[in-house]
């Protein structure tokens, strides 16, 4: 028997889970755990919700709520989704529990007073009006790129490009309007450029052979361009605070406290069942096993590894399976477009169908690379392969054995045999090997040929028709089809546990080892009696189907009448500070482009006040002859700012259409006087 800690990626507290959190990481972490579970293993399934960091933030300012408030109603609903799903946690937590608050800044204290980290000072973005400094999330501005006006301090959500900060052209913060000063601030950063032989040595050279090449090639990917040092706190008002004196207003980096939730978890499960958390951290016989998606694989593989390796007391990560993404109907699944199955909804319009969903996920699951949901192949594969394959045989093989002999498993010659039950002890082994290797998908495909094989044998032997001429046959065919549905019962639990326990159940079975299921053991023997199982499953019709599609097709309208670079409302402000804004009408005079600057034009403007210089960057959407006389409307009273070297004085009026092009805002009566005030 081995040991085994299997941890899940801790959701952010800041929205519902959709099929993609389910395809890519919580049910196949589950089937991996049952099944290791059903060979006598100790197994821990461990996860929680990960309730610090800007999309948390982000959400509670959106939604004019404390974080708190946030993590709070996030985290009951994933906890239920997943109870309601099946997912077999042996504990699931939170990054705001007191049990974590503590492990994390123990740890952080042990790498503190172990030298491991390197205190800095550098100059950060801070908004004077909000007294805060400003994540990079918090920081909007021009992409440097591409010109979309609504570019985040570290991408540029519209061209993808990764960027800083200082990139930004015309930076904003996102909590004032105002523009953000560089100011002195100190954190505690890991040197991961020390770890970067070990990690090489550790994954490259070590499992190169047994972890999936998303994830090695990842990983080569990273080690090639070099670590460096990378900070370990920020400047917030959420997190877990850094346990050091003088030091109010940093906390600990999300992705630093984030996967000790792992550990504080366990911690947390060991005190509820009085347990030792230790060995299934630090034995070195314990193997670990990340399950997450690929946008996670560098802070699994990378920077919790070496954070694990200067702490010292930890073991390290047997596997790291993760999982490419869940596309939606041939679309990325998008949360802030409404494009998603969300899981809780999904268990309110289809009750009783954990297993359908359960299901059609594996059989879709994005192994290897990005895969695809439709509902209407999930209606197929309910109909077509749960209904009229592996229900269907079960619910055959049940009516049959009470119709002809009571319920009783009928008596067969001591030496009788059948190629058919050779299958069973082969398919159990050609499932558990599939699961060892952590291929999901096809351990399912393997489930459904049993189911195949069982219909395809009954067919063939048709007992129905042959009850009165060859009644010894008869026994014997359904002794078979009795030992298949028996061995369905026990495989499918992994993948499919809700149906398995009914089937268990009507077979007044109870779950075996599942060495003794590839030994090929009879599971029921002669005389042993089973009830009539009801149906396990029943058809989805078009009607269901259409009204999640049309679901969908709703938010896709709704997305097409909605600016998708609109950027969320700002803070409210009272008529005093929006007198403040001086907005005139202006005639642009001249108009020429901004040498070395693709995006950027640089105009002289008539404001009727005077005539000034003003920099933007629209050079994409117009020409500067085109614009020369145009009348424009001028935010006056813009502080001047340097952009390439030239000082622009003001603003001019812009809106962007869906294409991504710009239009002016003017006045609809081109004789308004320069310098005429917008109001």
């Amino acid at each position: 028997m081995s040991r085994y800690t299997i941890t899940t990626a801790l959701p952010y507290a800041n929205g519902p889970l959709h099929i993609g959190h389910l395809a890519g990481v919580y049910i196949p972490a589950d089937v991996y755990a049952r099944f290791l579970r059903r060979n006598k293993h100790d197994v821990l399934l461990i996860g929680g919700s990960d309730e610090h960091g800007i999309p948390i933030t982000i959400r509670a300012k959106k939604e004019g709520i404390t974080p708190q408030g946030v993590v709070d109603r996030y985290h009951e609903l994933m906890k239920q989704t997943f109870i309601e799903l099946g997912i077999s946690y042996d504990n699931y937590s939170r990054t705001t529990a007191p049990i974590h608050i503590k492990t994390a800044q123990d740890f952080f204290l042990k790498l503190y007073h172990d030298g491991k980290f390197i205190e800095k000072e550098t100059e950060q973005y801070f908004d004077e009006k909000a007294k805060e400094f400003l994540a990079d999330r918090y920081i909007v501005g021009i992409c440097p790129k591409c010109g979309n006006n609504d570019a985040y301090g570290d991408q540029c959500e519209k061209c993808g490009t990764t960027l800083s900060p200082d990139e930004l052209i015309n930076p904003h913060s996102m909590l004032s309007g105002e523009k953000p000063i560089l100011k002195k601030t100190k954190h505690w950063y890991l040197s991961l450029n020390e770890y970067q032989d070990f990690i090489s040595d550790w994954i490259l050279k070590g499992h190169k052979r047994d972890w999936k090449p998303n994830v090695y090639g990842q990983v080569k990917s990273w080690l090639e361009e070099g670590l460096k040092p990378r900070a370990m706190t920020r400047d917030l008002d959420w997190g877990v605070p850094v346990p050091l004196k003088d030091e109010k207003g940093k906390v600990l980096y999300v992705w630093f406290d984030a996967p000790i939730g792992y550990i504080s978890s366990t911690k947390e499960w060991a005190e509820r069942e009085g347990k030792d958390w230790k060995p299934y951290w630090q034995d070195s016989s314990t193997k670990l096993v990340h399950f997450i998606a690929k946008d996670n694989i560098v802070f699994h593989c990378i920077i919790f590894p070496a954070m694990l390796k200067a702490h010292g007391d930890y073991i390290l990560p047997d596997n790291v399976p993760a999982n490419e993404f869940l596309n939606l109907e041939n679309e990325k699944i998008s949360t802030s477009r409404n494009w998603a199955v969300w899981a809780h909804e999904y268990l309110h319009d289809f009750p009783g169908k954990q297993d359908s969903l359960r299901y059609t996920l594996l059989a879709n699951a994005p192994e290897s690379k990005d895969n695809n949901f439709t509902w209407k192949d999930f209606q197929t594969k309910n109909n077509s392969e749960l209904v009229g394959i592996f229900g269907n045989f079960i619910n055959r093989v049940s009516v049959l054995i009470n119709k002809y002999y009571e319920g009783i498993i009928p008596e067969v010659s001591e030496n009788f045999h059948s190629h058919e039950l050779d299958s069973l002890s082969k398919i159990s082994a050609e499932i558990s090997l599939y699961l060892s290797k952590y291929e999901f998908r096809n351990g399912l495909s393997s489930l459904m040929n049993l189911a195949r094989l069982g219909n395809k044998f009954l067919q063939e032997q048709e007992p129905w028709k042959k009850i009165k001429e060859d009644p010894e046959k008869v026994k014997e065919t359904l002794y078979v089809s009795a030992q298949i549905a028996a061995y369905l019962g026990e495989l499918s639990e992994p993948f499919l546990p809700f149906t398995s326990k009914k089937i268990m159940e009507g077979l007044n079975l109870t779950y075996n080892y599942w060495k003794e299921l590839e030994a090929n053991k009879i599971l029921l023997p002669s005389g042993s009696k089973i009830n009539l199982i009801p149906l396990l499953f029943d058809k989805i019709d078009d009607k269901e189907i259409d009204y999640q599609i049309e679901k969908l097709e709703n938010s896709k309208k709704q997305n097409e009448n909605i600016n998708n670079n609109c950027e969320a409302p700002k803070e409210s402000i009272n008529f005093n500070e929006f007198e403040k804004i001086d907005l005139r009408i202006g005639t642009i005079l001249e108009a020429k482009k901004v040498e070395k600057a693709d995006k950027l034009l640089q105009f002289k403007v008539d404001t009727g006040v005077d005539i000034r210089t003003i920099v933007s960057g629209i050079a994409e959407s117009f020409s500067p002859e085109e614009l020369v006389g145009k009348q424009v409307t001028v935010l006056l009273n813009l502080a001047p700012r340097k952009i390439r070297g030239i000082e622009s004085q003001g603003m001019l009026l812009l809106t962007q259409r869906k294409d991504g092009k710009f239009s002016f805002i003017t006045p609809d009566d081109d004789k308004i006087d320069n310098g005429s005030t917008v109001k």
